[in-house]
């Protein structure tokens, strides 16, 4: 009888020895740690200064006097410099009328340059990777693109690929939450993503003003991300991923229509962008950092803003009271979408930031453009070569896509990051003296009245 109570004792203390066992060994591969991260520069050759801009809306023969006046004053006011990449089409003076063979060539010189530099700096073959995501939104070729990178890459006959179309530019945070949930329930796998945009098939060739705006906007880049959950790299990691939210306001009629793929009145596909745009994308904002919030900040700080809002209730609005959430209490660096200036001054006042943080999107709006899912990805990349990152800091990632979805991330940084990575050559010179463009002198009578 003590035998069995013995054996019965023993057998229990070992089934919750490996039960602990198994769950600590979950909850350490359950951690998603970026390894490293490489953006595109395309050649020199492809640079989209404003005077060729003049020239490309001046090829368009729908666009009266206004139009041209509209689109220049949309350009020079931007934020958007002089070394910014556009699609070969566009020198070829064939924007209206591109080839397949153009569109693939855009994403092939992408994809090509980020995913070997982001293996060469990692160490990590290609046969080593198990998961792969691809996050295009407006190009989907057959076979897709994820097939075309295992086939240039020849990657393993048993790795899993993804294939993201119409994200829009939140698309990257969309392919994290992919591969966090993918490493819930598989240890030890190396995951690459990589994020682009699709500009060659996709320039707008009509006259409607709210279609046009794209083309003002966007421009060519693309990055390529190495994640794994394997804790025998977390030491090589840059970044630990803390927390993911996901936004959607696909319910929402004005939202979904704020950013649409269409035809105009004379068959010209293009993005349109409503007016409601703006009010989406701050709904968007407010539901998703009320959901981060709690997860970021310190009591005190939450006690305060909600003490504040009852302060103001009883006083009326002028009571007195900041009724701005300080996410400087839990956040260190703030990764906000360069969609564009208007964008960049939005979220800056509404989380009530300074111009230093605000700096990394409006320098990434300013060298690359709008590049779409892979911004933040740039404006992160002038946080490192400016040497901001420092081990333990909280990163903070904000983007916004049609549909209209607006999603946010937190990283933990793993060490003090250095790289200078696609800003090497041109760091020195940011923040420039002035963001004003150069050609405000040739172009200035744009802002006076209709001629």
């Amino acid at each position: 009888m003590e035998f069995l109570l013995i054996l019965s004792i023993t057998l229990l203390i070992y089934s919750v020895t490996i039960f602990i066992i198994n769950k600590l060994n979950k909850m350490r591969h359950q951690n998603c740690y970026l390894l490293d991260y490489a953006c595109f520069k395309p050649s020199d050759e492809f640079k989209l200064p404003t005077n060729i801009c003049g020239e490309v809306i001046h090829r368009n023969k729908l666009l009266g006097f206004n139009e041209y006046k509209f689109l220049l004053k949309i350009i020079v006011n931007s934020g958007i410099g002089e070394e910014t990449y556009g699609p070969r089409s566009i020198f070829r003076g064939e924007e209206a009328t591109p080839t397949f063979e153009d569109a693939l060539f855009e994403m092939d010189e992408s994809f090509q340059h980020t995913i070997s530099d982001v293996l060469a700096s990692s160490s990590v073959k290609p046969t080593d990777i198990d998961i792969l995501v691809v996050n295009v939104s407006m190009f989907a070729p057959e076979p897709s693109l994820a097939s075309r990178i295992v086939n240039k890459f020849k990657m393993r006959d048993d790795i899993k690929i993804y294939n993201l179309s119409g994200m829009g530019c939140s698309a990257s945070l969309i392919s994290i939450d992919l591969i966090q949930r993918t490493f819930m329930s598989q240890f030890n796998k190396l995951a690459l993503i990589f994020t682009s945009e699709s500009i060659t098939p996709n320039w707008y060739s009509g006259n409607n003003r709210s279609m046009m705006l794209a083309n003002c906007l966007f421009r060519c880049g693309g990055c390529a991300m190495l994640l794994t959950n394997d804790p025998k790299k977390k030491n090589q990691a840059k970044l630990k991923l803390k927390h993911l939210i996901r936004t959607d306001l696909g319910a929402n009629d004005e939202a979904f229509n704020c950013a649409y793929e269409t035809e105009d009145e004379l068959g010209h596909t293009g993005m349109r962008l409503s007016k409601d745009l703006k009010k989406a994308a701050a709904l968007a904002f407010v539901q998703n950092l009320k959901t981060l919030a709690p997860k970021v900040l310190p009591v005190t700080e939450l006690v305060r803003f909600v003490m504040a809002g009852i302060y103001r209730r009883i006083k009326g609005s002028r009571g007195g009271g900041s009724n701005i959430v300080n996410f400087k209490a839990g956040i260190d660096h703030f990764v906000i979408h360069p969609g564009g200036a208007a964008v960049i001054d939005g979220v800056g006042k509404s989380l009530g930031l300074s111009e230093w943080y605000l700096e990394p999107a409006r320098m990434t709006l300013h060298r690359f453009g709008n590049t779409s899912s892979s911004s933040i990805w740039y404006a992160l990349g002038y946080m490192e070569a400016k040497k901001r990152l420092k081990k333990g800091q909280r990163v903070f990632m904000i983007g916004f896509g049609a549909g209209f979805l607006g999603n946010s991330c937190v990283w933990i940084v793993n060490r003090d990051l250095k790289d200078e990575g696609v800003w090497k050559e041109c760091i020195d010179e940011y923040p420039p003296k002035t963001l004003e463009n150069p050609f405000m002198k040739m172009y200035g009578w744009i802002n006076d009245q209709d001629i």
